[in-house]
This record gives structure tokens, sequence and C-alpha cells, in this order.
């Protein structure tokens, strides 16, 4: 976006960069795959608004658990355009989370949107920690009811501190908010980082690098 600035009777340009959901211009976009007669709007093709019916803004089966049988003990079931055709541009997507007893879903941060998470089942110990130079860790034990913000972009986590399954619903304010968790971004990407470089970096022993660049590799394929 650009806008004109007149100073000093000279005209100078200024920028602005947006990171969040474009406004859409109309009630809704109804994401299809048939490029036929649709109009590209935001990463989609949508149809005809007059052939919409009540199937395009609805998804059956979230009350489902999730599989947490993993090394993590949890699963992220997201709902978004993908799942909820009539999601398009609309600028919001849903996730249920489940946890196993002492279930993680690890340090991660959502580079398009604020998190907004509701506990409905369990104890759940979460977090998130703000940008340099601060750092500051502001944590909470959340219990049934209990609802909890992760501002957008900044590293945060739910881990499951009971000895019984929880689940957890979140808002977050993009239809694609995109997820980065920070231990396989770091020592699982494909090709893998130097490990010098993260040796100088995170300042570990060489061979504690390697070990973790191995320990995460697998959850690449």
């Amino acid at each position: 976006m650009k806008f004109i600035i007149i100073w000093r009777n000279e005209i100078v340009f200024s920028t602005l960069a947006s990171a969040s959901d474009p406004s859409h211009l109309q009630d809704f976009c109804i994401a299809i795959n048939d490029t036929t007669n649709g109009v590209f709007v935001n990463g989609k093709f949508c149809k005809d608004p007059k052939l919409a019916n009540p199937e395009d803004f609805f998804f059956s089966g979230l009350n489902i658990p999730g599989n947490t049988s993993n090394q993590l003990g949890s699963k992220v079931t997201l709902i978004n355009a993908d799942k909820i055709s009539g999601l398009n541009t609309l600028g919001i997507s849903l996730v249920r989370v489940d946890y196993a007893p002492h279930g993680l879903n690890p340090p991660h941060t959502h580079p398009r949107a604020t998190e907004i998470l509701t506990v409905v089942e369990g104890t759940l110990y979460v977090g998130f920690v703000t940008s340099n130079p601060d750092n500051r860790f502001i944590t909470k034990v959340l219990y049934p009811g209990d609802v909890f913000v992760f501002p957008i972009g900044l590293i945060h986590f739910q881990f499951n501190i009971g000895n019984t399954n929880a689940v957890a619903f979140s808002s977050l304010s993009s239809q694609n908010p995109g997820i980065i968790t920070i231990g396989k971004a770091v020592f699982g990407s494909e090709p893998a980082i130097n490990p010098d470089v993260l040796v100088k970096a995170i300042q570990l022993d060489k061979n504690i690098v390697n070990q973790l660049q191995s320990l995460f590799w697998p959850l690449n394929n």
C-alpha cells in the first residue's frame, strides 16, 4: 500500500506493509477447485455466490478426538478454508487440540495470526515469550472454561500437566495462520542448517547439535 505525502512542497512516497488478511469486498467467497467459472481471490477460486448452499459453511466431526499416539502426545485438527470452503477470505480459522496425559503442543509460532484458546477438558500449562530484548515469559495454568490469548508471531506452547486427557479449541485471526515449530524448523530443516551455525547461535557443543538434528530429521519424512 502506497501513500503520497507532501513535505516542504516536495512529494514523498511512503510504503506500508501489511501482514494480516485483506478485507473482503463481498459477503463471502466460497472456494472451489473448478476454475472454469471461478474468480481468483486471495489464493482461491470462488464460485458464483448465487450457487451457495448450507454445506459450503458447514463441517461435522470436530467432536471426534484426535489421535495422540505420537512422540509429543498431542494432535492438532485444523479447520480452515480447505475444510469449510465458505471460510475463504473471512480471515479466521479454528483448531481442536487433543492432549494425552503430559502431552505437549510444542513451542511454535503463527506468523499470520493471533490465537485465542479455550480449555474444555483437563489442565493445561501454557505460555508465550515476548520479543527481544525483554523475552518475558508470560505463563498461566488453565482449567476448563479458561481462555488465554497468544499474540501474533510470538513463540508459545501448551502442556497437559494432568493425568487425564485434555482438550482445547482455538480460533486464529487468519484463514491461513501458518505454523513454525521451533525445534523442527531449527534442527529438522531440509536441507539441514550447517551445524557450525547452530553451534555459534545456540552455544551448544557440535556433537549435541548433530544429535538434535538426527532426532528431528525423521519428523520431515
